[in-house]
């Protein structure tokens, strides 16, 4: 039976059980945005380490009728010019049949919200692939600029 894209939508954190889950959903992401193959243990345990260390950072699952329809990623970066922390969303995943519904909204309202509760959170960001027109309309559309820095890498796992 098929979900109805507009029913009721709940977020909330991640914990050990969406392991899996959050872990197949980044390798579709890479996959579909990067072309990239992710290795499908060190996804797991990547995922599992967040998990279990609240310190990395922490996932956000939506779910629509006991379904995971998308899911995020925050961690942190300290500012010393703003003495605070920037929180960062990353590893942004929507299932394509909930795209265009308010899913990706939803989880970055939640962020937002949270982050603006918090004394020492002195922002959000996030980064983009530069081709990935879409996504840039939807970060702007909430309210999010891009900023005057380009991202340099050494990456030494995917090269």
């Amino acid at each position: 039976m098929k979900k109805d894209p507009m029913e009721q939508l709940s977020i909330r954190l991640a914990h050990a059980g969406d392991v899996d889950t959050l872990a197949r959903n980044h390798r579709a992401m890479a996959l579909e945005t990067e072309g990239k193959a992710l290795d499908p243990e060190t996804t797991i345990r990547g995922t599992r380490a967040v998990i279990e260390d609240p310190s990395k950072g922490f996932y956000l699952v939506a779910e629509r009728g006991g379904e995971t329809v998308g899911q995020l990623l925050v961690t942190f970066e300290w500012s010393d010019w703003r003495d605070g922390t920037f929180w960062w969303i990353q590893s942004v995943h929507v299932a394509e049949e909930a795209r265009r519904t308010g899913v990706y909204r939803a989880l970055h309202d939640h962020v937002v919200g949270k982050a603006r509760a918090e004394k020492d959170v002195c922002g959000v960001r996030l980064y983009v692939d530069k081709e990935n027109h879409r996504a840039q309309k939807t970060y702007a559309a909430l309210g999010m600029r891009p900023a005057h820095y380009d991202v340099f890498e050494i990456d030494f796992v995917l090269g």
